[in-house]
């Protein structure tokens, strides 16, 4: 089985890759190489990648994109693919501070409705917006897993939990 994993080979498709693709300093380059290392596929390594892009450009953006599908060796599809699958990945432009309030049953039933609406109006921004001085974003996501300590949210890699609009006020705040 191992044998077939490492002989998949890309689509034989033609990729059109657009005009501007990102480029990256040697250090960059040096940790991407370090992660590819690690793999025998190398499309086994788009993950850690697009964390890496994340991380430079700020969000995963197109140049980003046609980057990682010349270094993988893969479509422009196949990394956007991935990337609209995972809610830790961004396509687009995001605040300093990105909340994303879970909205998975335990969370629901204990109201996280009402701290998602709560952030909206204290923030001046619906789901899914970033506000004006790019400082917060507000995402709703699938369960992050602290279903014990519902509800909650993630504001960059923090989890905040057993929420109170009381809490929420002391955490934002205390990012301003």
């Amino acid at each position: 089985m191992s044998q077939q994993l490492t002989q998949i080979r890309p689509l034989s498709q033609p990729v059109q890759m657009p005009d501007e693709i990102a480029t990256f300093s040697p250090a960059v380059e040096a940790e991407i190489d370090s992660h590819l290392a690690k793999y025998p596929v190398m499309r086994s390594a788009i993950l850690p990648l697009m964390f890496i892009v994340q991380r430079e450009r700020g969000y995963l953006d197109p140049p980003g994109v046609s980057y990682l599908a010349k270094r993988l060796n893969l479509r422009i599809t196949d990394i956007w693919e991935v990337a609209t699958f995972y809610s830790m990945i961004h396509i687009k432009a995001i605040g300093k501070y990105h909340i994303q309030v879970c909205k998975t049953l335990s969370c629901k039933l204990l109201g996280a409705d009402k701290i998602t609406r709560y952030c909206a109006e204290k923030l001046g921004i619906k789901v899914g917006e970033t506000t004006a001085d790019g400082r917060f974003s507000l995402s709703e996501v699938e369960c992050l897993g602290s279903c014990g300590t519902a509800p909650m949210f993630q504001i960059n890699f923090d989890y905040h939990e057993n929420l109170t609009l009381e809490k929420v006020d002391q955490i934002l705040d205390s990012l301003k």
